[in-house]
């Protein structure tokens, strides 16, 4: 049985659903068949209602006493979020972080597909980076016209990345996945999603800042300088 799913999905938990899947995945493949919430829950150092309420948001629901079968939950945590159709992607940018993602292969595994890559400089045009052929902006409309292309992933410097947003647009994709610090000017049927990399570094230095004032008990230590007491 499945439960009816929320108008409203909570994007943390949308975020959790990964960590999950992975984890699945290992345990899938160590030949297990069943797993309880509170299992999940104490892997990741979690409540076990938050990772009910986390489950429920794929429409699946567990068995008392028995819990779930681990091949149906990752069969509805990628249905879920959609890893069980492809999806296809032009990459603009074969900069430092656009060869980077290039050359990571695990999108493979969440349907995401990246067909092929553009970039302005001369120098790269007509190469191919980690086997992805890369093309001048120019030509993206008539590489949208052979192929069928769902998002777009930019990686331009920052002064490029509207234009090159507009571009994507005109040719037809329905969303992209924003990896510059520009903040993007789109149609409202557009999915834009920014990944802040200098806020997501923000909040690891503030806390590697705190943590140096713990110490290894966790405790801030007392100040010992002289003239003090204890």
């Amino acid at each position: 049985m499945s439960e009816e799913k929320s108008a409203y999905t909570p994007i943390p938990s949308v975020q959790r659903l990964p960590v999950y899947l992975h984890f699945l995945k290992d345990l899938r493949r160590g030949g297990q068949r069943s797993i309880s919430c509170t299992q999940i829950a104490k892997q990741f150092n979690q409540l076990s209602v938050q990772v009910r309420k986390d489950l429920a948001i794929t429409g699946i629901s567990g068995r008392p006493r028995v819990g779930y079968k681990v091949d149906e939950l990752i069969d509805a945590i990628e249905s879920f979020l959609g890893w069980d159709k492809e999806t296809t992607a032009f990459l603009v940018g074969a900069g430092s972080l656009g060869s980077a993602i290039l050359g990571y292969h695990g999108f493979n595994e969440h349907g995401l597909r990246i067909l092929m890559a553009f970039d302005s400089d001369p120098k790269k045009i007509g190469t191919t980076v980690h086997g992805y052929p890369v093309f001048s902006p120019e030509t993206m409309g008539i590489q949208a016209q052979r192929y069928r292309v769902d998002i777009g992933i930019l990686t331009v410097p920052a002064d490029q990345a509207q234009e090159s947003a507009n571009r994507l647009v005109e040719i037809g994709v329905r969303g992209i996945w924003n990896y510059t610090p520009r903040r993007l000017v789109l149609p409202e049927n557009i999915v834009c999603v920014d990944v802040k990399l200098s806020a997501s570094f923000a909040v690891l230095s503030k806390r590697l800042a705190d943590s140096r004032g713990l110490d290894v008990a966790g405790e801030k230590p007392r100040d010992k300088s002289p003239g003090k007491s204890y």
